[in-house]
């Protein structure tokens, strides 16, 4: 089996909120290395914080669509974060120090997915007993 037959099957395996969970992990990873990258990488930082803003841009978009299925009260908060680290993420081009805390909201968001998937796998296996 090649790479991308396997990518494409883990891709379609993999539940949204574990989509979700991996790409947060991936953006996180980046802007951790480029905090450790020496000062003169500031093409490795601009490019970490970029994508991250990126990311919060797209699910700020996704929140705003009607058929979006999430809850108003966490649609809010999503575009509220996401406004957030817009701004920050300019305060973190010119201070590194200051990408902690995109960081850390981050791992934040990667908790909730993870103890997401955990209740539904608690579910499922508690569906599947009572079968």
């Amino acid at each position: 089996m090649s790479l991308t037959a396997y990518q494409q099957a883990s891709t379609r395996a993999e539940s949204a909120s574990s989509t979700e969970y991996r790409l947060f992990a991936q953006v996180t990873r980046s802007m951790m290395d480029a905090c450790d990258a020496p000062a003169e990488a500031f093409s490795q930082i601009a490019e970490a914080v970029d994508w991250n803003r990126r990311v919060w841009g797209a699910l700020a978009y996704d929140c705003t669509q009607n058929d979006n299925g999430l809850p108003d009260a966490l649609r809010a908060g999503i575009i509220s974060l996401s406004i957030f680290v817009n701004r920050h993420s300019s305060i973190v081009v010119r201070n590194v120090d200051e990408m902690e805390i995109l960081v850390d909201i981050n791992k934040m968001i990667m908790q909730g997915l993870a103890d997401q998937q955990k209740m539904i796998a608690s579910s499922q296996q508690a569906v599947a007993t009572n079968d």
